[in-house]
Formats: C-alpha cells, structure tokens, sequence
C-alpha cells in the first residue's frame, strides 16, 4: 500500500489510469445529446478505493456522477460511470476517494492531490471527427524543389527569381541563395519515386506549397488557381495524386491562410489602388495602400484581412472556394495542412481565428468529407485545437523540442525552436515526459492521434544533426509509437544533416541509396514504420507509461486486440517492472534490449541507446 508521500513520487505503473481510447471511452464521436461510458483503473497498490466519481462540466457548471466497480483483475480495479455530451466539447475528470480520507483528481495531466484546472480536463468532442485513416497514418513530407526532377524539367526555364542550381550543389544558408535557390524539382519527380515511398512504408504524403510564387518555398503565392508550371502544371498534380492513390497513399496540400505573396494577383489588384474589390482582402497602414501588414513584418507576405466577406467566398468558402476546388475531381487532393494557422485572423484585439478554421472545415465536409485537416502552430496550441475544425496540429512543443533536449549532444547550438538560448535545452527522461505530458493534456485524444509526431520539418534542422550517438532510432521509435501521426521529412532516412531549416531543404541523394549506411537507414525507418502500421495498439489504443527515468522511458499502447510493450534508451540501463504493470507473455518485435521474466516481475535491460518493442496480449476491461 502507498502512502501519501509515495502516491505523489509513484513511478505512473503505480497511479490510476484513463485516457481516451477504446478500452476507456465507449464511443470516441458521440453526438451531441449522446451519454458515453468512461473507464478508470485503479491499482490495488494505490489503496483502498471508497468511492469513484467523474466530474463533468456542461454549461461550465460541475456536475458529479458516481462510478460503479466493474471488477478487478491483474491487480487493478475498473471502474465506470456516465458522461452525459452536453456541449460540443464536454470535458470530465476523476475524483478518486480512499479509505484514509484521501482524495485523489485524475485528469490529463495525471493524478493531483489538489483540485485541478479544467484546460487539462479530458475531453468528449461531438464535431466531426477526423476520418478513419488518419490516426494510422504515417506522413512524408515533400518540399518538391527538392524531390526529385523529371526529364520534363530540363526543358524549363528557370524563373527570373530563380538562381539555378545543380542537383548535387550544396544548399546556400545566406541571401540571395537562402529562398532563391532554384534546383528545378517538379511533380511528375515526385511520381518517379513512389517505389521509394513504397519501400519505406509512410501512407500519408504532404507536399508544402504547390502554388507558383517568388520564392523556391512557394509560400509567397502569386496565385492558388494553378499549379506552378515549373512543376508540371495542374494536369501534373492531377496524375501524381492519381498515381498516388492507385498505390494506396493518401495526399495533402498546403495552404497560407495568413497570407498571400505580395506577386499575388489579389494584392496586386488592390496595392496603390483604394477603389479595387480586392482592396478589403488586407490590412493597409495608409490611405493610398502603399503600406501594409505582413507576416512578421516581412514585406513579401501581406496578411489577409478575414473580415473580407469577398475573400472568405473566394478563398475558404464553399466547394468552388480555392479550398474545395483541390479537393474534388480532378485533382482529389485528400485534405490540407495549414501554414501559421495561430496567426490566421488575428492581430492586435481582432480574432477571427475560429471563424475561419470552422469555414475552412465546412467547406471541406461539403467537397469532400473524408479529408484531414493539419494545422501549423508553433506555441502551445490547444486552445485552438479542441476538434472544432483542425483534427490535428503541426506543433513543436508536444514532441519535437522535448525529444530534442532529451536526446540531443550537450552543448549543440540552437538556430531554432524560437527559444533565446544559445544552445539546445537538455533535459533528462522524466523531463521529456513532463513537458510531453503538459502540452498535450489541453488536447481532446482525438486531436492528440492526429497531431504531428515530428523530429525535424522543413522549418527546423535535421534531428540527426545534433543528436546523440544512437539517438536516431530512439527518438523516431518515440515518433512511430507515441500517440500521434510520426512524421518524416524527406531525406531523413538518407542521414541527411542541415544546420537550419533552409539548410535542411537539400536535395534527394538518389544514387546514394545502395551505400550501405544510408540503406541501413532507410531500413531502420521502414522497420519502426511497419511496427507503427502494422498493431493496431499502435494506431489508436491506450497509452500507459509504464516507468520513466533519466536515460530510459518504458510505456505500453494497449487495444483488445494485442498490447505492444515499448522501452526507450539513451544510455546503457536496468528496470524492473513488477508484477501486474502489464500482464501475459512477452514476444520481441524490434530492437536489441533484453526482457527476462522474474519472479514478482520483469527486468529490461540495455547495453547502450536503443529502442525495442514486444507483443503482448491485448487488455481487456472486466464486463457487467
């Protein structure tokens, strides 16, 4: 039995559980009216239980139900109680009374021994839901400059803000080089690799702007009404989605609902020129339209102004808006990821953000419903993203920045992640699990499976840059199999390194793929992401930790259908887990760290950084 003191410095196998997949919600999209059963579990080592409870809060009035016991097995308690779905977003929590007259809250940020704020409630959400293939998804991410080149490309021209460059040249970090680099990849190159893709696994494919612009990023767009000739053109698009789709990919565009390029033909309209339609479409600081607001005031992006009723039916609104056209046929794009969505509609006292995120997702539903929407959020974005309209963020504070103080060489410098320091932040396990913990607490569970589990972007340098020796499979391990979509960026699985985020755009180095370090790579990752699409626990089930340490994390993704025992390493290390953390035989999937059956438990042990995982049988709650 624990006591007080030890209850509040329990490893987490040792504390009460509830998350928000199936084996703890009966229905993960209910409808509005709908009452749904939750589920906690309780070790027998925690204490006595007197009394179970869930607090709920429709109309932001609580309102307590008590829980009966289902049963105990294994050494655990479960118990059940009715949630009754309100409001659009119905959060609950757990009140968890012992006989000593102690009182425990459990919620998304674990279990408290004082009231708990309801931002950290877990969360029922009766808006449309993601579809059904987005929490099994693994994403790809392609900045198609810099894919691949077919033989069409040799024949353009580059543009005039173009500096051409050859496919082997290195990547320039300083201007003019810096966004004007030109090494002329197209659409039909990214075709002409899909065996790759295929090889590797990954099911999701996003593709950062495809629009023309002024830049090699294309997020300064001319025009959302083409596809940039330089590559390919519309009918390109058209045949690498439909090429795409023939192999069983999903794939997603990229939109900046923030802002324009200033080469658009809506700014250019309005620019210097007060009578134009366009003219309300942004922000202008003069009456003769010369000066503007821009996207962190740099003069090429000038932000939208969403109070434009014009701009909403051009751009957001309805199925022949800029954001249904991509959707429907031909072009069948399977959804969108949004740039500096946490800037769109806002600035200074004005918020639209919601208006436009909720507008974006209508019109989505309309063209096409079976679609995902993403969204770019660099801070803590659970404020936004409580299943209104984006099913999932791009966000570096639930995984990226703390798998990167985890994991990462002491004293690397730090040219990202908006932090003043001068190097990377070091943290050890239990520090990765705390802020892990934090920022994803705020999130409903369906938004947390569709969030993106990324180690590096096209914003941020290589992972492998700064990690430490080994670190590579450990923390795309994390990314495979922590609740989340893990993402790769193209060229990760070739060892690439890049200081920043433009020194990381370099170019694909096909005709290294045969080397043996970079085809022990690319099998490294085409092993961890068939593990991912491959268990079902993997692609929606439960989530425990089940230890957490300095250098080594031990959790375990449980479904009826099987449980996947999972241990992180960064250095050589021994646990012992007791008897009941997790129940049945153990069968090793991947990696190289040892479990050997004791009485009274299991210990694991590792000889350096490593990442391994083993089949269980699945968990199952005991029934009425």
């Amino acid at each position: 039995m624990l006591s007080t003191l030890d209850r509040s410095h329990a490893q987490p196998h040792q504390l009460p559980h509830h998350d928000g997949s199936p084996l703890y919600v009966s229905d993960l999209s209910p409808a509005p009216g709908d009452r749904v059963r939750v589920r906690v579990r309780v070790p027998e080592s925690f204490g006595v239980v007197a009394s179970v409870h869930v607090r709920s809060t429709p109309d932001q009035e609580p309102r307590f139900g008590a829980a009966t016991l289902l049963g105990a097995q294994g050494g655990w308690q479960w118990w059940e109680a009715g949630v009754a779905v309100d409001n659009p977003v119905t959060g609950y929590r757990f009140l968890i009374t012992l006989d000593d007259g102690s009182h425990w809250w459990l919620n998304a940020a674990g279990v408290h021994d004082i009231e708990t704020l309801d931002s950290a409630d877990f969360k029922l959400v009766s808006h449309p839901a993601a579809p059904d293939w987005a929490s099994s998804s693994v994403i790809y991410q392609i900045f198609p400059d810099r894919f691949g080149r077919s033989p069409a490309a040799d024949l353009r021209q580059a543009p005039a803000w173009g500096l051409p460059a050859a496919w082997e040249d290195e990547v320039e970090q300083l201007p003019p080089g810096r966004s004007h680099q030109f090494y002329g990849g197209d659409l039909d190159g990214v075709i002409a690799h899909l065996d790759h893709l295929e090889r590797l696994g990954v099911t999701l494919l996003y593709l950062t702007p495809v629009f023309p612009g002024g830049s090699n990023h294309r997020y300064d767009a001319s025009s959302f009404h083409e596809v940039d000739p330089l590559l390919g053109g519309d009918e390109a698009l058209v045949r690498l989605v439909g090429a795409a789709h023939e192999r069983g990919f999903k794939i997603i565009g990229d939109l900046t609902s923030n802002h324009s390029g200033n080469r658009h033909e809506w700014f250019r309209a309005a620019h210097r020129t007060p009578g134009a339609a366009e003219s309300a479409f942004y922000y202008w600081l003069d009456e003769q339209q010369d000066d503007y607001e821009a996207w962190l005031g740099v003069p090429a992006l000038p932000k939208f102004n969403w109070n434009s009723v014009e701009l909403r039916t051009r751009f957001i609104e309805g199925p022949d808006s800029v954001v249904g056209k991509w959707l429907r046929k031909p072009y069948n794009l399977d959804g969108w990821r949004i740039d500096v969505a946490n800037m769109t509609g806002r600035l200074g006292g004005e918020d639209l953000n919601a208006e436009v995120r909720q507008t974006i997702r209508r019109t989505m539903i309309e063209a096409n419903p079976d679609t995902i929407l993403l969204a770019e959020s660099t801070n803590d974005a659970s404020g936004d993203f409580q299943g209104d309209a984006w099913h999932g963020a791009m966000t570096y504070t639930t995984f990226t920045r703390p798998v990167w103080s985890w994991l990462s060489k002491p004293d690397s410098p730090s040219p990202y992640f908006g932090l003043p320091y001068g190097t990377i932040p070091q943290s050890d396990g239990r520090q990765f699990v705390e802020a892990h913990t934090r920022f994803t607490a705020g999130y409903p569970w369906r938004t947390r499976l569709s969030t993106m589990n990324a180690l590096d972007t096209h914003d941020t340098p290589r992972f492998r840059t700064h990690a430490i020796d080994g670190g590579v499979p450990v923390a795309f391990g994390l990314s495979a199999t922590l609740p989340g979509l893990p993402v790769v960026f193209a060229g990760d699985e070739f060892g690439l390194v890049g200081e920043d985020g433009e020194h990381s755009r370099t170019p694909m180095p096909w005709d290294t793929a045969a080397e043996p370090d970079v085809a022990a790579t690319i099998d490294l990752y085409a092993e961890l992401i068939r593990l991912r699409t491959g268990h079902p626990a993997l692609n929606g089930g439960g989530m425990r930790w089940l230890h957490v340490g300095a250098d080594v994390l031990v959790y375990v993704r449980e479904a009826e259908e099987e449980s996947v025992l999972l241990m992180a390493a960064r250095s050589a290390c021994e646990v012992t887990l007791p008897e009941g953390a997790v129940a049945g035989a153990a069968t090793r999937l991947l990696g190289a760290a040892e479990l050997t059956e004791e009485t009274g438990g299991i210990r694991l042990t590792a000889d350096g950084p490593s990442f391994t995982a083993w089949a269980l049988p699945g968990a199952r709650a005991p029934k009425r």
